[in-house]
């Protein structure tokens, strides 16, 4: 390993060409007074030519994916040739507007705890983004599927959005949470390894969560960092693709489930999942419907096909 290298900052990118410009030009204006170096994984981007985009990008590490391999098997080969002390996870739809990377690293530093870190999500206007979220439980999976979290907003159990109020009320600058999403994640090499890295059963979605919940489980905490920020635009790979995102959604909270959970939970977990798409599917219809909103009809549609899909095996998350 390269000791002259502090940080290992690692992008998942698949098209979405004009976010990864951005996200690369704000990082190289921003990042100061700290060594990095730059691993983009393209995941065979079909709108256009990943060598011709990165030519006027000099010094960056390229892994180029004969197929789309899912973010966590293209973070996972990123971080196999990363050399700094520490691995940042960040999406290709992260914009920089201040020096962050080096700020976490001294929060690291400053810590006599192994610590997974992320920062504070903005949205494009500025204001505070949901990006930490309670471990999956039968209680939030309820309440997000029954609509139990509109009935009790404030409840801290139905509602697993609720936490993020919670923490933007708490007046420290550092908060020890359960699970942030990874549009931005921190962590020491050492502890990456001991981990074994990401969970490459989870094609796109909760592998994040899964990062976070074994991390807390055996090495140490993860802390949402407040006294730094990035923009988060979102949606950056997923938009232009419904499918892929209620597909991936339904089949990563269930593998999880069947990871994490107890048996009977799985199979409660599982059960609560399907009848919440059963409940959800022709009231989007309908609404959609009744408003004339394509958007929504178009949802009740591939939340209808997710009751077809289940994972009964592993290479059942990449069908």
């Amino acid at each position: 390993m390269n000791e002259k290298i502090n940080v290992s900052i690692i992008i998942v990118n698949y098209n979405s060409f004009n976010l990864l410009k951005l996200c690369l030009d704000s990082l190289n204006r921003f990042t100061r007074d700290i060594s990095y170096e730059i691993i983009v994984v393209d995941n065979n981007s079909t709108e256009g030519s990943i060598d011709d985009f990165l030519t006027g990008y000099k010094e960056i590490k390229l892994i180029k994916n004969k197929e789309n391999e899912g973010f966590s098997k293209a973070n996972n080969k990123g971080a196999a040739i990363a050399c700094g002390k520490y691995l940042f996870f960040i999406n290709n739809d992260v914009e920089f507007i201040q020096n962050t990377i080096k700020k976490v690293v001294e929060f690291h530093e400053r810590s006599r705890d192994e610590l997974l870190v992320g920062c504070k999500l903005l949205n494009k206007d500025l204001s505070i983004q949901t990006s930490v979220t309670p471990f999956p439980s039968l209680l939030n999976i309820l309440g997000a599927n029954l609509f139990l979290y509109k009935i009790f907003p404030h409840s801290a159990v139905l509602n697993k959005n609720y936490l993020m109020k919670q923490v933007i009320r708490d007046p420290n600058d550092f908060i020890e949470v359960d699970a942030m999403f990874g549009a931005f994640l921190s962590l020491s090499r050492d502890s990456y390894i001991k981990l074994g890295g990401f969970d490459e059963d989870f094609y796109f979605y909760h592998e994040d969560t899964d990062l976070c919940f074994r991390f807390k489980k055996t090495i140490g905490k993860v802390i949402y960092y407040k006294s730094t920020s990035v923009i988060h635009y979102g949606g950056g790979t997923t938009q232009n693709y419904l499918w892929f995102h209620y597909k991936h959604r339904t089949l990563s909270l269930l593998y999880f489930m069947k990871k994490h959970f107890a048996t009977s939970g799985f199979i409660t977990g599982t059960f609560i999942h399907y009848f919440g798409l059963i409940i959800r599917s022709p009231l989007n219809f309908l609404i959609g419907a009744l408003t004339f909103n394509k958007h929504m009809i178009k949802k009740s549609f591939y939340l209808f096909r997710s009751l077809f899909i289940f994972p009964i095996s592993k290479s059942a998350h990449y069908l």
